[in-house]
């Protein structure tokens, strides 16, 4: 696909008009918006993070309608089984009794598929979304379904202090391009939803895209050119997680357990050329990767004892490390 000027700034409108559809139906929430468009528009799975009531279901449900995208959820459970998921072969007779195995394919089939509060499943079943958010496919029995493009899993997660839980697997987690964080809305911003939900007002939000002009600017972010500082400034950024490494950060080797992996890299850099897009520019600042390494190294690190004793969150360590590696 070749790349005009034209071509540039019609994207920029269009990803910006999405943003406005989407605030529409969500009231605040204006990074998670971002963010969750950022892993729509690079192809990446995003898992949300919040107690129940903050509207993580409602944010899917509008982005499902905005992008013009085929919706399905799974209410994901103690007892739901893998065959709930992705589907299995039934047996069944035509009319004249001679019997067959046919696929059925399970709700897994979409566009966009909800995983609503995904850590409820038990791992058995958490596992049979790997290949799906890999591979984009599914197995069942010796044969392998494509899934739909775009084909993207937004995944719902409560607190894992709550009750009834189970840790997602790190291979998983690993899966997942962003974690974002849902806060509770201050109270103008709770007032407006009120307004909305209870008592109605305010416009529905309206189709803007289509899911081929989805993949048509998935090429073009691929196209976003990255300075070679700016890429090893990424690069570094990941590799000082490792504590393993001779030149680890001290914070790295005071409160980190594990690193993230080489996908937070890729993630870090195709998140950061599509937030580049939403800023208006064509190439790749420093601020756009640190804006993204929160949602993309927050769940691929894993604290110690030591930063739990010493009250350091996540997201804390994070800004800690953007600050101690120089650009």
């Amino acid at each position: 696909m070749e790349i005009n000027e034209k071509m540039i700034q019609d994207n920029i409108l269009k990803i910006h008009d999405i943003e406005k559809e989407i605030g529409k139906g969500i009231i605040g929430q204006e990074d998670i918006i971002r963010q969750v468009l950022l892993g729509i528009l690079t192809g990446g799975n995003i898992l949300l993070e919040g107690v129940p009531g903050l509207g993580k279901t409602q944010l899917v449900k509008t982005i499902s309608k905005v992008m013009d995208l085929s919706f399905s959820r799974i209410q994901f459970t103690p007892d739901l089984m893998p065959a709930d998921v992705v589907g299995t072969n039934m047996y069944v007779e035509d009319n004249h009794g001679k019997g067959h195995f046919e696929y059925q394919r399970g709700p897994i089939f979409a566009n966009l598929l909800l995983a609503d509060e995904i850590n409820r499943a038990t791992p058995k079943t958490q596992s049979a979304m790997l290949e799906a958010m890999q591979e984009m496919t599914v197995t069942v029995g010796n044969n392998t379904y494509q899934l739909p493009q775009p084909f993207i899993v937004l995944a719902t997660q409560n607190p894992i202090e709550m009750e009834g839980t189970y840790p997602l697997p790190e291979a998983q987690l690993d899966r997942f391009m962003f974690k974002v964080l849902v806060k509770f809305p201050e109270l103008e911003e709770l007032s407006k939803i009120m307004d909305l939900t209870v008592e109605g007002l305010g416009s529905q939000p309206q189709k803007v895209i289509t899911s081929d002009e989805i993949l048509n600017i998935r090429q073009m972010i691929n196209k976003v050119p990255v300075a070679k500082f700016v890429k090893e400034y990424a690069l570094k950024l990941v590799v000082a997680t490792h504590a393993e490494m001779s030149n680890a950060p001290q914070i790295t080797k005071k409160y980190l357990k594990y690193g993230a992996s080489p996908r937070a890299a890729q993630a870090i850099l195709k998140s950061a050329k599509a937030n580049a897009l939403l800023e208006g520019r064509y190439n790749v600042s420093f601020d756009d990767i640190k804006y993204v390494a929160y949602p993309c190294l927050r769940h691929r690190i894993l604290l110690n004892f030591e930063a739990i004793s010493d009250g350091i969150s996540n997201d804390e360590y994070i800004k800690m490390l953007i600050n101690e590696i120089k650009e």
